[in-house]
């Protein structure tokens, strides 16, 4: 019969698709792993992996085997986290994803409060865009992460936390910058300066303006950024205009928000969300984290979806 361990190690070598990452991810010698899942295949009689790939690759036999092995990976995780967790109280260790344009605006205003307010819950953050997002997720290597949505993954449960509106950042020179309010039907992106590929913002900012293929600021040069904050400083020394998520624009110097333009309605607005898979069991944490999340959002942040907005898909 497999034994956990072994299960461990074949989980890992499929996500990792290699023996020798997979062998260091689970704290053990190469050869150790390897004679491990060598045994198992002797003992079912398959072969999990083709080995003459690189990255290797599971084998049609034992794709079922590794999905089988994860679920009861996840059921002994949740029976484990039951037993140490008989109160119901959030404890224990919860790995936690957010996109790189919400997480330098919407961690600072709740980590503090949260980490001493459940100081058994052992929060482990990292930065992802959302196409990494939903791997982890359905990797079991994240519990839960907080991003734009809708996804429309059947197996994530997507729980709004609050939506957010775009407003228009433009240069102080710039023509719009004479506006009291822009209609998003106006910006076709000729001076619009965009994150790189992969950042959901940018594909909810290229929803918003119409492009048309158009040239980018200068044409000599072709920019990309994961960095909101290169955008924000870019528009700033007199160059085009983009798009702000409201959190965003409280990180302006006071002299700069003048430069802001709102959108007249319904106002491009996006759906920010704490998306965890269906079968999550660390619910006590999941609940205790949505809860500090919007207590700590400004008064003029909607938590829930109103009229006037507009959510923008992804």
């Amino acid at each position: 019969m497999a034994t956990l361990t072994q299960l461990e190690y074949l989980v890992a070598v499929d996500r990792l698709r290699h023996f020798g990452k997979a062998a260091k991810a689970c704290h053990v010698s190469q050869p150790t792993l390897s004679m491990q899942l060598h045994k198992l295949e002797e003992e079912y009689g398959l072969t999990f992996f083709d080995r003459s790939k690189q990255p290797i690759l599971p084998t049609q036999e034992g794709l079922a085997v590794i999905e089988q092995a994860k679920n009861v990976l996840r059921e002994v995780g949740k029976l484990d986290h039951l037993c140490r967790n008989r109160k119901n109280e959030p404890t224990g260790d919860f790995r936690l994803a957010l996109i790189p344009t919400i997480a330098p605006y919407l961690l600072p205003l709740f980590l503090g409060t949260f980490a001493t307010r459940y100081p058994e819950v052992r929060l482990s953050i990292e930065e992802m865009t959302t196409e990494n997002i939903i791997a982890a997720l359905e990797q079991d290597r994240i519990d839960a992460a907080i991003l734009a949505t809708p996804l429309s993954v059947e197996s994530f449960v997507e729980r709004p936390l609050y939506y957010e509106p775009f407003s228009l950042y433009v240069s102080s020179g710039h023509p719009m910058a004479k506006l009291d309010s822009v209609n998003e039907d106006k910006l076709d992106g000729r001076d619009l300066w965009l994150l790189s590929e992969g950042h959901c913002l940018r594909n909810q900012i290229v929803r918003i303006c119409s492009l048309r293929g158009k040239t980018g600021i200068f044409p000599n040069v072709r920019f990309e950024s994961g960095s909101l904050e290169t955008v924000i400083h870019l528009v700033e020394q007199g160059h085009g205009y983009t798009l702000l998520p409201l959190l965003a624009t409280r990180s302006l110097a006071r002299n700069r928000r003048e430069q802001l333009k709102p959108f007249t309605r319904p106002v491009p607005s996006r759906e920010v969300s704490l998306v965890y898979r269906r079968t999550q069991y660390k619910q006590p944490i999941l609940e205790a984290l949505a809860s500090q999340v919007q207590a700590s959002l400004p008064d003029d942040l909607p938590r829930e979806k109103q009229k006037g907005i507009e959510v923008v898909r992804i």
